[in-house]
């Protein structure tokens, strides 16, 4: 939980400086046995330190966030900044994505924060489609727009 407050208030401090994750916000991230009492979570590793994780909610799980039927939900991915990689990133998503197969999903849905365009051409570049049903308009304190990889 801290690693994902560290890593999206980090992140949109460098890359969206006018975000601002607000206490609700944090304590949700940090929140980890809520999490997993209803969802995956997976951590990577560094020389016994949490470096990365990822989370997905199984069709139909309670406060998953998917729109399409039969979905997962791929939520609260992050890896701290000193661990970026490639392969790391890879690791995290393919066993998500693998396990949402395993799964029978139709599909996995992700939110992704307006303005965040690098995590965006990551996702589009593992085949992610942009799908505006999706989308989920919090402002003034958020909007997530939404996309799907088709199982």
């Amino acid at each position: 939980g801290d690693l994902l407050v560290e890593v999206f208030v980090t992140g949109y401090a460098k890359k969206l400086p006018h975000v601002v994750v607000t206490d609700r916000r944090k304590a949700e991230l940090r929140d980890v046995a809520s999490k997993r009492a209803v969802a995956k979570v997976w951590v990577a590793e560094v020389d016994g330190r949490v470096v990365g994780t990822v989370a997905l909610w199984p069709p139909g799980a309670a406060r998953s966030e998917a729109w399409v039927a039969g979905a997962a939900d791929l939520r609260h991915f992050g890896i701290a900044e000193s661990a970026r990689s490639p392969e790391l990133t890879d690791a995290l998503m393919t066993q998500a994505e693998n396990t949402a197969r395993a799964l029978k999903a139709s599909a996995v849905t992700l939110h992704v924060r307006r303005g965040a365009t690098g995590i965006r051409r990551l996702y589009e570049g593992r085949g992610y489609v942009r799908d505006e049903s999706g989308d989920i308009d919090a402002l003034p304190e958020v909007f997530l727009e939404a996309f799907a990889l088709k199982l």
